[in-house]
């Protein structure tokens, strides 16, 4: 399903010369599995970090805990942390990361279920992220997480 995607994100990529980390909390490493999913993935994905636990998120991306107590993992704050983390821990040029709450349980009224929190880092330009808030159960959520995720990395190699 995800295949036409990441072929097109392979191919902006290699045109670049740039390689791709990830940071992944709520999908479990199932973007780098679409990434590495088709051969010649080693061209330009570089590392998958999968950081489920607040522990993990500071330990392997350098997230700072006061940050995550401040703001929780499922914020802006955090998911443009884990970004800059994965691209300073990685040899790669690009990285994305995602934070949410793919459910059943553990939303709130400020952060349901199906709240996702997605940042990208480009090496020389500024760190974006975006709230997304996805619909259905876990699996539709983190599905629907891998898309976006795909897509926003396909316009951030395909942009000038």
């Amino acid at each position: 399903m995800n295949e036409p995607l990441v072929a097109r994100l392979a191919a902006a990529l290699r045109t670049r010369g740039w390689r791709l980390a990830t940071a992944e909390s709520c999908t479990g490493g199932l973007l780098a599995a679409a990434c590495t999913g088709i051969a010649g993935s080693s061209d330009w994905f570089e590392r998958g970090f999968v950081t489920y636990s607040n522990e993990a998120k500071s330990e392997l991306l350098g997230v700072p805990e006061p940050l995550i107590a401040a703001h929780g993992a499922v914020s802006d704050e955090v998911a443009r942390a884990m970004a800059e983390g994965a691209l300073r821990h990685a040899h790669a040029e690009i990285s994305l990361s995602v934070t949410g709450i793919a459910g059943p349980g553990g939303g709130s009224a400020d952060k349901p279920v199906g709240t996702v929190w997605v940042g990208l880092a480009v090496a020389g330009r500024p760190t974006l992220a975006e709230r997304l808030q996805f619909g259905g159960d876990r699996a539709a959520v983190r599905g629907q997480t891998v898309r976006h995720a795909l897509q926003r990395l396909i316009e951030a190699a395909e942009a000038p």
